[in-house]
């Protein structure tokens, strides 16, 4: 089974954001652009998946994810300090 690494997972869930986030933008000056808006909806899918694999392997990104017992928000390092432990 190929894994992939945290670091490229935490990667990709930041481009497909980026990738979001634009897509965003430009939907709000032509939201009649069918192709744009597949582009996004299928953005939108794949970053949740993305958050999805990253949280079962390393924990929750957000503190609206659902939690492991015992409560997973609380332990360290916070979701933003991953990338300095990569």
């Amino acid at each position: 089974m190929n894994t992939i690494s945290q670091k490229e997972l935490m990667d990709a869930i930041r481009n497909i954001d980026f990738t979001i986030t634009d897509l965003n933008l430009y939907l709000d000056t032509h939201p009649t652009d069918n192709r744009a808006l597949m582009m996004f909806n299928q953005s939108v899918m794949q970053c949740r998946t993305l958050k999805n694999m990253y949280e079962c392997q390393y924990g929750p990104l957000t503190n609206a994810s659902p939690s492991a017992y015992p409560y997973q928000w609380i332990n360290n390092p916070w979701p933003w300090e991953y990338c300095s432990n990569i």
